[in-house]
């Protein structure tokens, strides 16, 4: 989120560097054939895929950054990650990859895209066999800050923050990024207050996978789109208006399909939304609290993630600099707050949990580092797994 009269690009460059100082919200080719059918969205959007059951040892981490901010990265971060400790190693970068803050990988695991966060936005291929970048596409808008790969691995989604558009990118079967097959201006309704056009800020598949759900903070909207499986098109069928000023920014599923939960940035909520598969039509919830104290600040909700059983759920909170956890309840209908926990670093921009569900993971944004946590999967608390890693203007962490 960025306020009225401040552009992302200055609202980044003023923390870079800087030491830590309900009830709904995620990096070569693969072989899919171009003419497949689409299969149906995995229960769960919050996630990379899991790895084979015979993987073992360190695991890949991919964090996204900003590399034209002060103290900002020379590309994609990466490193490795145990999965029983949750210790981070490794020090490595992907360069040629101009401002990547936000990264999703294809559902084969061959192919990792970032968007490029600059006036011109961009989203790039990286195959991860050789970590070659492998070419880039416009989004036709400015500041993207969100992708997602649509689960039959044919389009990629994106987000324009700065031009509240959204697009869809036809992905050839080497991993290569085809043509954009579908670009939408977010042109109503008007913008919600102290916004000065809409703010597109994510762009994900439904549970059904027929539907694309677009969130604009600056409309107060979440947008559904049946997307053709065939041409990428996109076909609006319904809207979803949060209350005025909400601000929302991210949307996660709940594993049963029904339901998802919005992280509302600009008035410091989140709330619980019933989604209806076959119409794709979302109703959106009551306001309910972050866990964020008055004492502590203005607090940004950033981003919720729902365990893989869907018995709990996490919101990243910026500002608090916590993660708060939440009991989720009659089968993903109802959110309940537990309580918060420090995240140890500043201005946790996104959060993620391993594939195992094992570990959760916050991208610290002003303090530069990533915080690890174990889950335990009884009670839903997180513990902390050793100190932050460092990590340049850390916005984004992508376990596998």
């Amino acid at each position: 989120m960025i306020r009225a009269g401040l552009n992302r690009r200055r609202f980044v460059g003023a923390f870079a560097g800087t030491a830590a100082g309900m009830s709904l919200p995620a990096c070569d080719g693969g072989s899919h054939p171009s003419d497949a059918p689409t299969p149906p969205a995995p229960a769960t959007v919050t996630g990379p895929p899991a790895p084979s059951a015979t993987s073992s040892g360190p695991r890949p981490l991919y964090l996204g950054t900003y590399t034209s901010a002060d103290g900002g990265g020379k590309g994609i971060g990466t490193a490795t990650y145990d999965p029983v400790t949750g210790r981070i190693s490794g020090e490595g970068v992907i360069g040629g990859v101009g401002d990547p803050s936000f990264l999703a990988v294809h559902p084969d695991g061959r192919t990792l895209y970032a968007v490029n966060e600059r006036e011109d936005g961009a989203v790039t291929a990286v195959r991860l066999s050789d970590r070659k970048a492998l070419g880039s596409s416009a989004t036709g808008g400015s500041s993207p800050c969100h992708l997602s790969v649509h689960p039959g691995g044919r389009f990629l989604l994106s987000a324009d923050y700065g031009s509240g558009t959204v697009a869809v990118h036809r992905i050839e079967q080497s991993g290569v990024l085809g043509g954009r097959t579908a670009l939408v201006t977010h042109s109503e309704p008007a913008p919600g207050p102290g916004q000065q056009g809409p703010h597109a800020h994510q762009f994900v598949t439904a549970p059904d996978g027929e539907h694309v759900l677009a969130v604009d903070l600056g409309t107060d909207t979440v947008y559904t789109y049946r997307l053709d499986d065939k041409d990428g098109t996109l076909t609006e069928v319904s809207r979803a208006a949060a209350r005025a000023g909400a601000g929302p920014r991210q949307l996660t599923f709940h594993p049963g399909g029904r339901y998802a939960y919005l992280a509302n940035e600009l008035d410091d909520t989140v709330t619980v939304c019933a989604y209806e598969p076959t119409s794709g039509r979302l109703t959106i919830g009551e306001p309910q609290p972050t866990g964020s104290e008055p004492e502590a600040g203005t607090n940004y909700p950033a981003q919720l993630v729902v365990t893989g059983d869907g018995r709990w759920a996490y919101l990243a909170n910026r500002g608090h600099n916590s993660v708060a956890r939440y009991a989720v309840e009659e089968d993903g209908a109802r959110l309940r707050l537990l309580g918060t926990v420090p995240v140890g670093g500043d201005f946790p921009r996104h959060i993620a949990l391993s594939p195992d569900g094992g570990l959760l993971f916050t991208a610290n944004q002003r303090s530069g580092d990533v915080s690890v946590f174990h889950v335990d999967a009884d009670s839903g608390e997180l513990r902390p797994a050793g100190e932050p890693f460092a990590s340049p203007v850390a916005v984004c962490a992508l376990p596998l």
